[in-house]
């Protein structure tokens, strides 16, 4: 197993994420670091990264080369990016930073960064179509795709901290100061007229730590019972209100803002002008948060050399691979018991009658059910659904996420865990609940039908009769321990589907 490093330089921090590069093209992140530089403060009045931004950052690349050298890293890719990009010291900088550091930093073009971002976000979010937002430090870009095509990419002088330093002194409240950023922005704007073009059912993807706060802050304010924040969607009217709310503020009560990193408040009222700025001009109606963007694009660009030429095209179930491959699991075994398990959901639907949108949850719980055994075997079903809940799935809402973890906690024991299901209950319907329980049990018994392992259990056919269900098993070779083990299902199986069940 390889390992590399990616460093990214931007205009207000810098991350270095240490990645293992698994075989036939999956990766899983190992650590992060990050440190504030904000390379882009005071660049406004003469276009120079300030001295003592650079010795930060010679200290944090410093810092960054050990924990690459305790890793035992053998590739390091180094990326900068608006600050450095349009800096008239960028020789003096590269050059210095390289004979202190040993590390060599490629600044990256504008298209080369949109790119990146673009295959950050087209990997990991299952989008149709998207405006994808990255708020930096210096700039903003915009990037704008439809069925996984890159239409447009544009940047423009909008990062967080120049906006932030245009208007430190305008002597206004901070309320006439949010105004008068938002008004800017919205000004700035007209400069990119394909923004009047873009479909109606476009969705506002945010990528960048301030739209990660943003999420915070409403998961926050909410109680959510996930800390994920990729995936996670605010709806206009509630931004509004978190905006409303932090733009009348002195710098001392932004600080004490729950979710905010302390190091980003005195920026944020700039990134909520954008975003607001953004929101109004394009009307949408909500923000998708994207936990993932240059970085994760570069980690796709080496560990998965065909995104380069074409996204992936099943993102969640590159996902679920990714994690099979990690934790080494029994792949043979996860697929075949997912086919048994769509056999099942297919025979059953004249019971079940759960809509096509539950077919996605029963593939993550089927494919997934026993990578818990990497922790424990004993009570390993518990393990799998916390591996589920926690594993960031691209490519598959939060609802679906936590669905899948309970459906895969039934695969050997039939009862849910209700006082954990209540942390959930404003994300789960009546139906969801009730499909969680019929989906639990056609995994168990789809994984009772391959409890040997060996794949004898080929085909399954049902029959409703009456009360009772005919459940006929065909395969190769001796399957009596399959069917043995099937049958402890039977009472699991009357509780969700109102039915006896037989297997012959």
């Amino acid at each position: 197993m390889e390992k590399i490093a990616i460093i990214d330089v931007g205009s207000n921090s810098a991350r270095l994420v240490i990645v293992d590069i698994l075989e036939n093209g999956f990766f899983q992140v190992e650590d992060q670091l990050k440190e504030t530089l904000r390379l882009a403060q005071d660049m406004e009045e003469d276009g120079f990264i300030q001295p003592a931004r650079i010795a930060q950052t010679v200290k944090t690349l410093k810092m960054f080369s050990r924990l690459c050298d305790a890793n035992k890293i053998e590739r390091v890719y180094a990326y900068a990016t608006e600050a450095v990009r349009k800096a008239k010291n960028q020789r003096g900088f590269l050059d210095e930073i390289e004979s202190c550091t040993g590390i060599k930093l490629k600044v990256l073009e504008y298209e080369e960064e949109a790119k990146l971002v673009y295959q950050g976000v087209i990997n990991s979010l299952d989008i149709p179509r998207g405006l994808i937002v990255d708020i930096g430090g210096g700039s903003t870009q915009f990037i704008y795709y439809n069925r996984k095509n890159l239409l447009q990419f544009t940047t423009l002088p909008l990062g967080a901290v120049v906006i932030t330093d245009m208007f430190k002194n305008s002597g206004a409240t901070p309320l006439e100061r949010s105004q008068a950023m938002e008004k800017y922005v919205l000004q700035e704007l007209e400069k990119l007229p394909w923004l009047n073009e873009i479909a109606p059912d476009t969705k506002l993807i945010g990528v960048g730590g301030s739209f990660r706060n943003i999420g915070k802050i409403s998961r926050m304010l909410k109680k959510y019972p996930l800390s994920m924040a990729h995936n996670y969607q605010i709806p206009a009217q509630e931004f509004d209100s978190i905006f409303n709310n932090i733009r009348t503020l002195e710098l001392s009560s932004t600080m004490k803002i729950k979710g905010l990193s302390s190091v980003r408040a005195d920026i944020f009222p700039a990134a909520l002008s954008v975003v607001s700025a953004i929101m109004k001009k394009c009307k949408f109606d909500e923000i998708v948060i994207s936990g993932c963007g240059l970085r994760e694009g570069a980690m796709f660009k080496y560990a998965v050399p065909s995104t380069n030429e074409k996204p992936i095209n099943d993102v969640v179930g590159h996902s679920i691979y990714s994690l099979l491959n990690f934790f080494n699991a029994n792949i043979e075994h996860a697929e075949h018991v997912y086919e048994l398990s769509m056999q099942l959901y297919k025979q059953l639907k004249v019971l079940h009658k759960l809509p096509r949108q539950y077919v996605k949850v029963l593939r993550v719980a089927a494919l997934l059910h026993d990578t818990g055994t990497r922790i424990k075997y004993y009570e390993h079903q518990f393990h799998s659904a916390y591996i589920i809940l926690n594993s960031n799935l691209y490519g598959i809402s939060h609802k679906d996420l936590v669905m899948s973890a309970f459906v895969a906690s039934l695969h050997r024991k039939g009862e849910i865990n209700m006082a954990e299901l209540m942390k959930y209950k404003d994300m789960l319907s009546a139906e969801d609940v009730d499909a969680i329980m019929k989906i639990g049990v056609i995994v168990r018994i789809a994984e009772s039908l391959d409890r040997s392992m060996s794949g004898c259990v080929t085909t399954i056919l049902c029959d409703v009769l009456g009360d009772s269900v005919i459940m006929k098993v065909e395969g190769d070779g001796d399957y009596s321990l399959e069917i043995k083990d099937a049958l402890t299902a039977v009472s699991e199986f009357k509780r969700a589907y109102k039915k006896n069940l037989q297997i012959l």
